[in-house]
């Protein structure tokens, strides 16, 4: 099938092929028909489908401009935010059609006058679309679409409370809602069918398996010796561009210091939601201009962030959630380009270990570095010893008989 085949409009086709997309993905084949036709539509989708435009070619192709907010879309981090709003510029260049970009971090008067000026679509994290409601500069009464995007996440950083009283001050009945999640857990599922109309069409993309293009393993490590290796795996890798993901900020910024201290200097930058807006943006672009040749991040950079050419993926500590595994390594072997990932495995992590190959469904390898000298963890063993049981002495009781 090619866009021309989904009913797009002419000015939105026209932006489709300058963009040089080919055809169209799995997620926008099925949803792009009815999001045209104006239906609710849930969709589990992950990183890497496609789902922006998805979304977003639609919306552009039913919308006339009004010079007020008609569609609004909520991102669960500002870098999300700005990206689905530099995709909805691109593909409104030669319609009439204007955004509003609303994050917090920045100062209000630039967002303040792109919505007094009139945007006819919102792209918005929660915090910052309320701050501007209690201002009196945005407006819902004549909103037409309300995009959820990534309502997963949303849930992990705590901002259900703020994105359902959102919900209730948009217009009910003649509203088009879209919703996509990567995971589906009852919490999430029970948030959807409260918020979508009763005939919502669902869609289901997910991905559970690593993509072919990825080689992946699991290096085991004792405890103290996971930094000496992750910079042994630095120092042996032949990578153009690597990320590095860490559980917390403070650990992101200790890897960061630990890498620069040992020799790579500038060419290493930090990226987590501790950091200022600016700095955050400015790490961003550097790494995908190549002014940075490893970013190491928070999952703040997980998910939907479009980074290009990423060659190779290190997980510092083995994700505690399964999905966050895919998500990480899927930053690299995209657009059926090859790639590497390293996941750091410590005796403490077995568990998160085998959840991942359960929820993969396959066993992943344990590998060793050439050349690093362990210390000693029953992790190396190639046949683990199982613990000697002896037989327990016979109670006395039994002894007298």
């Amino acid at each position: 099938m090619t866009f021309s085949e989904l009913g797009l409009s002419a000015p939105i086709l026209q932006a489709v092929e300058e963009c040089k997309y080919q055809h169209p993905t799995p997620i926008q084949e099925q949803a792009i028909p009815h999001i045209l036709e104006g239906r609710d539509l849930i969709g589990a989708s992950q990183t890497g489908t496609g789902k922006t435009a998805a979304f977003a070619l639609p919306l552009l192709s039913d919308l006339e401009p009004l010079s007020k907010p008609q569609i609004l879309v909520l991102e669960p981090t500002r870098e999300l935010a700005d990206q689905v709003d530099e995709a909805f510029r691109s593909y409104a260049k030669h319609t009439d059609i204007h955004t509003a970009l609303l994050y917090g971090g920045m100062g209000y008067g630039q967002q303040t006058q792109d919505l007094k000026r009139g945007a006819d679509i919102v792209i918005a994290t929660p915090g910052r679309l309320v701050d501007h409601f209690y201002r009196g500069n945005m407006k819902f009464k004549d909103l037409k679409c309300l995009v959820l995007d990534e309502v997963d996440r949303m849930l992990d950083m705590g901002f259900m409370p703020i994105v359902r009283k959102i919900v209730n001050l948009c217009p009910w009945d003649h509203r088009q809602t879209l919703f996509f999640s990567a995971t589906m857990p009852p919490m999430i599922a029970g948030f959807a069918k409260w918020c979508l109309k009763d005939d919502a069409v669902e869609i289901a993309i997910a991905r559970r398996e690593v993509a072919s293009t990825i080689s992946h393993a699991f290096y085991p490590v004792g405890l103290d010796q996971r930094d000496d290796l992750l910079l042994a795996l630095i120092r042996q890798t032949q990578f153009h561009s690597m990320m590095i993901f860490t559980r917390t900020r403070k650990e992101a910024d200790s890897v960061c210091g630990l890498i620069r201290g040992s020799g790579y200097g500038d060419t290493v930058t930090v990226m987590h939601s501790d950091i200022g807006q600016k700095e955050r943006m400015a790490a961003l672009k550097g790494f995908r201009e190549g002014k940075f040749s490893i970013l190491v991040a928070t999952d703040v950079a997980a998910r939907g962030i479009d980074i290009n050419g990423v060659t190779h993926v290190v997980n510092y500590r083995v994700p505690e959630n399964p999905e966050d595994y895919v998500h990480r390594i899927g930053r690299t072997g995209r657009a059926e380009a090859t790639g590497d990932a390293f996941t750091l495995l410590t005796a403490d992590e077995l568990d998160f270990a085998m959840a991942v190959e359960h929820f993969i469904g396959k066993k992943i390898d344990r590998r060793k570095l050439e050349g690093f000298k362990y210390a000693y963890t029953t992790l190396l063993d190639d046949r683990p010893l199982r613990p000697v049981r002896k037989p327990r002495p016979a109670s006395p009781s039994r002894r007298r008989r």
